[in-house]
């Protein structure tokens, strides 16, 4: 679960530079010479790249989740006395945190 939350800060924070990144761009976009060309050109380049790469790392993410979903579900139907015992031990120990 902390993996998850921590995946997911991290993808939070990628969006948020690359839209800072973009409103830079944009904000320099009436600035000429040719050094500012070249590094916005190299920027823009950059910003796509990395929205090209979170978009595969979201659908990587979501196809693993299906994939644990399917095979929690499977676990759920083959041992469904197992799932229910889980389930209640996780309950019991999350009601005795919360009470503390």
């Amino acid at each position: 679960m902390a993996e998850s939350a921590s995946a997911d800060q991290l993808i939070a924070d990628l969006q948020a530079v690359v839209r800072d990144a973009e409103n830079l761009l944009k904000a320099t976009a009436t600035h000429a010479g040719e050094k500012v060309d070249a590094a916005r050109s190299r920027a823009e380049e950059t910003v796509r790249k990395a929205r090209e790469r979170m978009s595969e790392v979201e659908q990587e993410a979501l196809a693993k989740a299906k994939e644990l979903a399917g095979d929690a579900d499977q676990y759920v139907r083959k041992y469904p006395w197992h799932a229910v015992g889980i389930a209640a031990g996780i309950g019991l120990v999350l009601g005795l945190l919360v009470r503390r």
